[in-house]
């Protein structure tokens, strides 16, 4: 045992900050793909949020790959506001 344990935690969808199906870029790897939901981790206990994962699929379809929310915008500029 490391002496330290992860707290418990629940997963749920989360809202979208952009409606489904729009255009986003990640803004570490310039990757583009549509927003296809949202992954939220948060303490069991507290309901505290603990990380949001944004999963996204390539246009015109592909394998889905998943990125910290915080790191996506629209590809757009001006678009879903």
């Amino acid at each position: 045992m490391t002496g330290f344990e992860k707290p418990p935690t629940t997963l749920s969808h989360g809202a979208l900050p952009y409606p489904r199906g729009t255009l986003v870029v990640d803004t570490i790897s310039e990757r583009k793909g549509l927003l296809m939901g949202v992954l939220e981790e948060r303490l069991k206990g507290s309901g505290k949020l603990v990380g949001q994962q944004a999963f996204i699929v390539p246009e015109g379809g592909g394998l889905e790959w998943d990125v910290p929310l915080e790191r996506v915008q629209p590809a757009e500029p001006g678009a879903a506001t």
